[in-house]
This record gives C-alpha cells, sequence and structure tokens, in this order.
C-alpha cells in the first residue's frame, strides 16, 4: 500500500497529503521521489508540521490559515484528492489540495463517530477555495 493510499484508508492520521498541480510546480520530476504522481500532477504524503510548512512554502499562505479560509466554502473533492468540482466555477480545475485526517471520535458524533475522517481544502485555478469531508475509505 502507498503512502498515499493508507492515508486515504485512514491509517496515517500524523501525515498530511499535498496535491500540486503540473502547473502550480516548475518540475513535478523534482518530486517523483517524495510523492505520487495522480491525474495531472502529483500527492505529496509527510509527517505533520513538515506538510504544513511545506504546503506554506508552495501555496504561499499558512496551511492551516489556508483551511480555515475553504471552510466557508463546501465544495466536492475527489478521493484521490486530485480533483474536485469548485463551487464557484463549476470547474475540475485545482491548483493544490492540503488534506489531513481526523481519527474516529464517537463523542463528537455524526460522521466522527462512523470512522476516520479526511479533511481535504482545495484552492480552483479560479482562485476559489473550498473543503470536502468524508469517512475516511468510503469513497
Amino acid at each position: 500500500m502507498s503512502r498515499r493510499e493508507g492515508f486515504l484508508a485512514g491509517e496515517r492520521p500524523e501525515d498530511v497529503a499535498i496535491y500540486l498541480a503540473e502547473d502550480v510546480v516548475d518540475d513535478l520530476g523534482k518530486l517523483d521521489d517524495y510523492g505520487e504522481e495522480v491525474g495531472e500532477g502529483i500527492v505529496l504524503v509527510v509527517p505533520g508540521e513538515s506538510g504544513r510548512n511545506a504546503f506554506s512554502k508552495v501555496a504561499g499562505q499558512d496551511a492551516m490559515a489556508f483551511a480555515k479560509e475553504a471552510m466557508d466554502e463546501e465544495g466536492e473533492i475527489d478521493a484521490d484528492l486530485a480533483g474536485g468540482t469548485c463551487p464557484a466555477c463549476g470547474a475540475d480545475d485545482l491548483d493544490y489540495v492540503f488534506a489531513f485526517a481526523e481519527e474516529r471520535n464517537e463523542e463528537v458524533g455524526g460522521i466522527y463517530a462512523e470512522g476516520d475522517v479526511i479533511h481535504a481544502y482545495a484552492r480552483c485555478g479560479c482562485s476559489g477555495a473550498f473543503s470536502d469531508r468524508w469517512v475516511a475509505g468510503e469513497r
């Protein structure tokens, strides 16, 4: 099982995942050793703090500030983190996605009681930001 598959299955709650479209990165080939090519980009799965720092460098915005911005608009992000439908423009043209997993928490209820939850935050080519969440392994 790849790091990305493990993350999406909820087996890597200490890591974060970052999808970067090929037109956002100068040379995807430089990242081949660190991630998995998916769609027209790459997904990196890295330890939490390192991943947040890497995301901030690439996106030019603090990862958690971006997540807070994107939380205001719900959209649909594909389970592989490499696509989705932007609610602002209807396009499937993502520049990047930042995602983390939250472990099952029955006390919170809702989908958190059903299993580990993937939280994903995306930036579309139109500059729109949006979020999605789902129970790990159910998409």
